[in-house]
């Protein structure tokens, strides 16, 4: 069977939203009252910390498919002031995140063992003011949330094979500007990261057969596989992986925006970056090149994403080995398509109710084991009680 990234499609049912009048969708998926009508009809689960689990209205994947959101639409009302990425929550709240993940991912891989049966993911996104304020979809949910989803492998196999120019299949290759002309900086400076329980991968060893993704990303195993996700360590080394690339991202953004520019406030490793960054020529060579660009191209100069844009992912490969991965373009591209996967949404409110019943049930699983452990309380919704 030939390899590429898959087009597949999945059923939703239409969701009744009445957006205000004057208001575009995205600013009302912004608002206070949008979140409340998320708890009250998706909602799963919530705890004191203000984190929400919740079904995914309009989800990527019918067979599991589920999202946790730091839901601080009621205590923080700027959506600039909302925190957007593990290293903006507070401490207590990222231990009961990351024991929240390690539940549900350790459900999925119970509930899949069979990595040629199913593909399974968990990972985050940045929801920054990263594109331009005027283009369409800015700002969206501007709050830190993260996916969990499970592809029926039987279902990306018969999908068709998507373009291979979606501008979003574009994590690595030719298209990233790291890959293409800061690959040994980028690898060099992850390189000179504290890590002990992630183990970098041999470039292109982890990718998915049967869709050939992730492409050009670096990636690193974790070592013990699931049992690892028990331990503290694992979770302090992907927030590293998440520091370091944020330090990079703005490092090079800053000597784009401004030649020989100082060390950005708040880097997360300064040695780092003075050594291996901001005193290597291959770096400051490629960040001219894209200042200069920016300065005679409007256009251009228009699509930089000023600020730190990313998808940081945990994936199952072949093997049935558990892969961490981080994004490094500056596009932006959907979290399934990282692993060669593109999502058509298509309104069927008949295919959806035959897939709903299995669905649920196994989000209602997840949400007794997560109430077990002490990580929150459920939700009653039309759909479902609260216990």
């Amino acid at each position: 069977m030939q390899s590429g990234p898959r087009e597949i499609v999945t059923a939703f049912r239409p969701i009744p939203l009445d957006v205000p009048e004057g208001m575009k969708p995205n600013e009302f998926f912004n608002s206070a009252e949008n979140l409340n009508d998320l708890v009250h009809n998706n909602g799963l689960l919530q705890n004191p910390e203000g984190l929400l689990l919740y079904r995914k209205a309009l989800g990527h994947s019918n067979e599991f498919d589920a999202s946790i959101i730091y839901n601080t639409s009621q205590s923080i009302l700027d959506p600039l002031g909302r925190p957007v990425r593990r290293t903006q929550v507070p401490e207590p709240v990222r231990n009961v995140w990351n024991r929240m993940n390690q539940i549900i991912i350790g459900y999925m891989l119970e509930r899949y063992p069979d990595p040629e049966q199913a593909m399974v993911l968990a990972g985050e996104a940045s929801l920054d003011a990263t594109w331009p304020l005027t283009s369409p979809g800015v700002p969206s949910i501007r709050m830190l949330h993260n996916h969990f989803i499970v592809f029926d492998k039987a279902e990306v196999r018969a999908a068709a094979l998507a373009e291979a120019d979606n501008p979003n299949l574009t994590d690595g290759g030719q298209h990233s500007l790291f890959q293409a002309h800061m690959h040994d900086v980028y690898r060099a400076f992850f390189a000179g990261l504290d890590l002990q329980v992630l183990q970098p991968c041999a470039e292109g060893s982890c990718r998915i057969a049967l869709t050939g993704y992730p492409q050009g990303l670096p990636s690193w195993e974790i070592r013990g596989g699931e049992a690892a996700l028990k331990e503290v360590r694992f979770w302090q080394e992907y927030d590293i992986l998440l520091m370091g690339f944020i330090d990079f991202y703005r490092t090079f953004f800053s000597q784009v925006s401004t030649r020989n520019a100082p060390l950005p406030e708040g880097i997360h490793f300064p040695d780092l970056v003075v050594n291996k960054l901001q005193f290597n020529n291959d770096f400051l060579k490629t960040a001219k090149m894209v200042r200069d660009r920016c300065i005679t191209d409007a256009k251009y100069a228009n699509a930089i994403r000023w600020q730190p844009a990313f998808k940081q992912l945990i994936y199952r490969n072949d093997a049935g080995r558990l892969i961490v991965t981080i994004s490094q373009n500056s596009i932006g591209n959907a979290i399934t398509e990282l692993l060669g996967v593109v999502v058509k949404r298509t309104p069927d409110a008949e295919a959806y109710g035959r897939a709903e019943p299995a669905l649920i049930a196994q989000l209602l699983e997840v949400r007794r084991r997560l109430v077990e452990a002490d990580l929150g309380a459920g939700i009653a919704t039309p759909c479902w009680a609260a216990r």
